[in-house]
């Protein structure tokens, strides 16, 4: 089996996305462009080694992003969280807006679809076995 064991971000404005992502879950940036002799920051999306989750990247986006409502051509990632409203309110103040509201996926979780600042669509994920 092969695991995910990265992510990367495209976007037309690198600072606005490393703020977004920052305020609503955390995240912080390490600039690697030195390694990959373009603009490239490290994503720390996750505490220390062995903590649940991958970290990822972020660079410019090269090309324009696919139209508003069509179907992604890429990897959706849908990221765990501990309170989906709390969440949810975050990701519409820092300029996110929603794209398929809040449903449950019955005795599981609660879930739904954001669309961030650049325009790429982002899952929200909370469990609760109680979801119905």
């Amino acid at each position: 089996m092969n695991p995910v064991v990265h992510f990367e971000i495209h976007a037309e404005d690198p600072q606005r996305t490393m703020a977004f992502y920052g305020a609503v879950f955390g995240w912080k940036f390490e600039d690697y462009s030195q390694y990959t002799g373009s603009p490239y920051w490290g994503v720390i999306a996750k505490e220390q080694d062995g903590d649940p989750g991958i970290n990822g990247g972020l660079l410019q986006r090269n090309a324009s992003p696919a139209r508003e409502g069509a179907s992604p051509n890429a990897f959706v990632c849908t990221l765990a969280v501990t309170d989906y409203d709390k969440t949810a309110e975050a990701i519409l103040r820092h300029g996110g807006r929603e794209a398929l509201a809040k449903h449950a996926l019955p005795g599981m979780a609660w879930q739904g679809y954001f669309i961030d600042p650049e325009g790429n669509l982002i899952g929200i994920h909370q469990p609760d076995t109680n979801a119905r």
